[in-house]
């Protein structure tokens, strides 16, 4: 491990603070960029020096002393040897029961003394690449945390584990989790990374930094929070434009930036086959679309609706037009365009109604049929109708005066109970009122052809 990397990630090297957590907090607090490892060590003082344990030789004693008696004389013999046993006569085991506790209790301080110094502990700690040493009294690492006051969180790196023994000459090292808003080649994403650098946190999370682009330099320092970084990896990219083909490598953030570095403009309605504004995929092949559009107004007619009501003065299989229908018309704006020289189809984009249309209105009778009319059947009323109109039903003479079968006029016609014109009429309802006709006037209505009705 070289110098640069020990200075950075401390005796444990990289690997050791790799974090693949991948989700970003909802909030990073503004106080959490100063971490509590970067205030002032807490260097524990030497301890004092050990007490000296008195023997149990001394005499201790928690009585005031008593003063010395003035000596008797000699005289008196038994009252003086009573005094005397008085003052020495005591038992020897009284004085040790007095002497003993006091005796433990500084043995046990002293003991103590000597048990809390063989605790202290030299560790090295390494926090966020910043190393120091100091003294604990810490039985395992996350004691040692907790008496530096470094609070970890679960995107924390800790080496050794929290709850590992420490022994001195033991090193320990902290790394804090920084939030990074990755946006890779199009795609966002929330990582946490314990690296103080962006080149740290691109190696951590696996992205090939090489030749790609990136919105803050390799070297940029990570805060504890976090930042924002955009990455764009090289990509060969295929432009098809007016039939050739040009491929490039590129960093572009859209499409219409890689048809531009491939050298080809879009003009006026011009588009890509893709989303010009899209992230251009590795691999993909972009085809430039050359596209010439124009609007056409066209004026068209609007058909009529047709009405059918029913009339029982009519027979029935007659239809008589009351009211004839008028078309409408109506201004039609097209879309037309031509893509890379092929003509599409019309794209209607407007429609406004100039005249309205008018609906036919035709009478159909629903009246029943006379089975015959006495007086002119067995005539052959075929023949005088191919000799008037051909056995045309709506035929009309070139004066327009008479029409149908047998060439009524319309005055005539309505003599005989017809309604609206009579080349209007059935075929059948024709013969019915030229038959009545015959029964009034014979065959003089048609002095050419009337004859024909007697040659079978």
């Amino acid at each position: 491990m070289s110098k640069s990397q020990h200075e950075t990630y401390g005796p444990y090297g990289p690997d050791a603070f790799v974090h693949t957590a991948e989700t970003l907090p909802t909030g990073v607090r503004e106080d959490a960029r100063r971490p509590a490892c970067e205030a002032e060590a807490h260097v524990v003082a030497e301890p004092a020096p050990p007490v000296r344990t008195p023997t149990l030789a001394m005499t201790v004693s928690d009585e005031p002393e008593a003063a010395p008696e003035p000596e008797a004389p000699a005289a008196g013999g038994r009252r003086a040897a009573r005094r005397r046993k008085g003052r020495f006569g005591e038992r020897p085991d009284s004085a040790v029961r007095r002497l003993l506790p006091q005796a433990l209790v500084v043995a046990f301080l002293a003991g103590g003394t000597t048990a809390f110094v063989a605790e202290d502990k030299a560790v090295e700690l390494s926090v966020d690449g910043r190393q120091r040493t100091l003294h604990t009294y810490a039985d395992d690492v996350s004691g040692l945390l907790d008496d530096q006051g470094l609070r970890v969180g679960r995107h924390d790196m800790i080496a050794p584990a929290p709850g590992t023994a420490l022994a001195s000459g033991d090193a320990v090292a902290v790394r804090y989790g920084r939030p990074v808003r990755l946006k890779l080649d199009g795609q966002e994403r929330q990582v946490w990374t314990t690296s103080p650098t962006v080149d740290g946190a691109l190696r951590e999370m696996g992205v090939r930094a090489e030749g790609a682009y990136l919105s803050a330099s390799r070297s940029r320092s990570i805060g504890r929070a976090g930042l924002a970084l955009d990455v764009r990896t090289e990509r060969a990219v295929t432009v098809m434009a007016d039939g050739r083909a040009r491929t490039i490598r590129t960093n572009a953030a859209t499409v219409r930036e890689a048809v531009e570095e491939a050298g080809v403009t879009l003009r006026g309605q011009d588009t890509t086959s893709v989303p010009p504004e899209s992230f251009p995929r590795d691999g993909q092949t972009v085809t430039v679309l050359r596209v010439h559009g124009f609007r056409e107004v066209r004026e068209e007619p609007i058909p009529f609706h047709v009405k059918r009501v029913k009339d029982h003065s009519l027979f029935r299989g007659t239809e008589v037009v009351e009211r004839p229908g008028k078309s409408g018309l109506r201004q039609v704006t097209y879309y037309l365009r031509t893509v890379n020289g092929v003509r599409e189809k019309p794209r209607q984009e407007a429609s406004e109604v100039l005249r309205k249309p008018r609906t036919q209105v035709v009478k159909v009778g629903t009246k029943a049929r006379p089975a015959s009319v006495k007086g002119a059947e067995g005539l052959n009323w075929r023949a005088l109708a191919a000799c008037e109109s051909g056995g045309r039903p709506h035929a009309v003479d070139p004066s327009g005066t008479y029409g149908g079968l047998y060439q009524f006029d319309t005055g005539t016609w309505r003599s005989l109970g017809g309604s609206g014109r009579p080349q209007d009429a059935s075929a059948e309802e024709q013969t019915i009122r030229a038959k009545k006709l015959y029964v009034r006037r014979g065959a003089s209505p048609w002095p050419h052809c009337g004859p024909r009705l007697h040659h079978h």
